[in-house]
């Protein structure tokens, strides 16, 4: 095989990877949309509609939608900024994992400082 056809089909699989890796971070960020409203319809249903249960807008329940309203605008984020910058999709990748590690450890010490 030439050295041409060695470098084409290098260049396409590359391509397939980097199409999965996009499919599989917006896949996470379709996933916390859904589980955020599935929330807020479970809440809505059972809160104002049936008046079964009283849901209260705790620290819990504030921090829960927050983090799954966040974490849903990042992936859908990086899935945009990767498709527009493939060459750099590494670097992109480690700065939003930084940012939802920043993000988690803020949510988390925020909410066991507003319940202490």
């Amino acid at each position: 095989m030439s050295k041409v056809k060695k470098k084409e089909r290098s260049i396409g699989t590359q391509f397939k990877e980097d199409v999965i890796f996009e499919k599989i971070i917006g896949f996470t960020g379709w996933t916390f949309l859904l589980v955020l409203l599935i929330f807020l319809g479970i809440w809505l249903i059972f809160d104002y509609f049936i008046d079964f249960i009283n849901f209260e807008m705790g620290a819990q329940a504030f921090s829960f939608i927050l983090f799954m309203g966040t974490n849903s605008g990042l992936c859908f984020g990086l899935v945009a900024i990767i498709k527009n910058n493939r060459d750099q999709k590494k670097k992109y990748f480690l700065d939003w994992l930084f940012g939802e590690f920043l993000l988690s450890i803020f949510a988390i010490f925020s909410i066991a400082a507003y319940q202490w």
